[in-house]
This record gives structure tokens, C-alpha cells and sequence, in this order.
């Protein structure tokens, strides 16, 4: 279902949504942040995701400074309209160590 007007539910976590951003094409999960309603709006305007840093109090849009953006190709929200999954295309790798994924460190279960 598509909708062109969400209703979303930033009051549960202090303002605050997790995004989980994914590669468009592959499905990987590129990485988890957080948009309050400025990042929200600003993602939708520019098309690039933009979240809210808590710690340094600030909106950041990623690739800002290294041009390495996540240019946003599709939203979904869940069920209960607290959380956003932004289907992403990537322009380098997303995640600050140079990794394709922030998502790359396996937990051994054996």
C-alpha cells in the first residue's frame, strides 16, 4: 500500500525514530540511526537520509563530509508508525571504517 500522507509517532523514544537504512538493490542493511521530525522532513525534501545525532545534538545528512550519501529510493514505515526503513542506493560505502555495511562484525554462536 502505498500512502502519500504518513502519520508517524515520534513521541515514544524522546522525539526520536530508528531509521534502518538498505541497500535498494541488494537488501542489506546498510545502517541504524535515528530522525527526529527536522530529519524526517529534510530527508524527504533533499532525498538524502538525514538523522539526528544525539551525540552531538545536530542534524547530519550521511555522506555530508566524505560524499559518500545514501540517496533515498523508497520508504516504508512499520505497523505502528515508530520506526522507518529507508531503501537506499549508496554512493561508497556507508559506514565510517570504509566498510560497505556498518553491519560486518559477526557474533560467533558456536
Amino acid at each position: 500500500m502505498v500512502e502519500t500522507d504518513a502519520t508517524l509517532d515520534f513521541t515514544k523514544l524522546d522525539g526520536l525514530l530508528p531509521a534502518v537504512v538498505q541497500h535498494h538493490e541488494s537488501g542489506q542493511v546498510l545502517m541504524v540511526g535515528f530522525m527526529n521530525q527536522e530529519a524526517w522532513s529534510r530527508s524527504l525534501q533533499s532525498r538524502l537520509v538525514t538523522f539526528y545525532s544525539r551525540t552531538r545534538n545536530r542534524l547530519w545528512t550521511k555522506g555530508e563530509t566524505s560524499g559518500d550519501v545514501l540517496r533515498i529510493k523508497r520508504i516504508l514505515l512499520d505497523c505502528d508508525g515508530d520506526t522507518v526503513l529507508v531503501m537506499a542506493d549508496p554512493a561508497g560505502p556507508t559506514c565510517h571504517t570504509g566498510a560497505v555495511s556498518c553491519f560486518f562484525r559477526e557474533i560467533s554462536l558456536a
